[in-house]
């Protein structure tokens, strides 16, 4: 059973065309796999807001974040709004930061 839909944002959109073949089929199949499974090796949340679509292809942390839209009426949605390939243990402030902004234009939209 499919637990929501997801948009992906511009930047988002952007990050994946920038992504050789296979990384971008491997990152868009763990998404599509997020969404009938409760794996947080797949989908995990980060902070109050922001989540994170999580792929390790070829040695590679790659990373799309992600926020809920809560107030739509029929489907679940979540919004992908930016990717990054991960360094580091942690995940970036400035990373959560600009999803974060993403997020409150998106909302601010609607």
């Amino acid at each position: 059973m499919i637990k929501y839909e997801i948009l992906f944002l511009e930047p988002a959109k952007e990050f994946l065309d920038k992504l050789d073949h296979k990384s971008r089929e491997k990152v868009l199949f763990n998404i599509w796999k997020s969404r009938e499974s409760n794996d947080p090796e797949l989908f995990k949340k980060l902070t109050g807001e922001i989540w994170e679509f999580r792929t390790l292809f070829k040695g590679r942390q790659i990373r799309l974040l992600a926020f809920w839209d809560k107030k739509r009426d029929k489907k679940t949605l979540v919004i992908a709004s930016h990717g990054f390939i991960k360094k580091t243990q942690k995940t970036p402030k400035k990373e959560i930061d600009k999803a974060d902004q993403l997020r409150k234009d998106y909302l601010e939209k609607r």
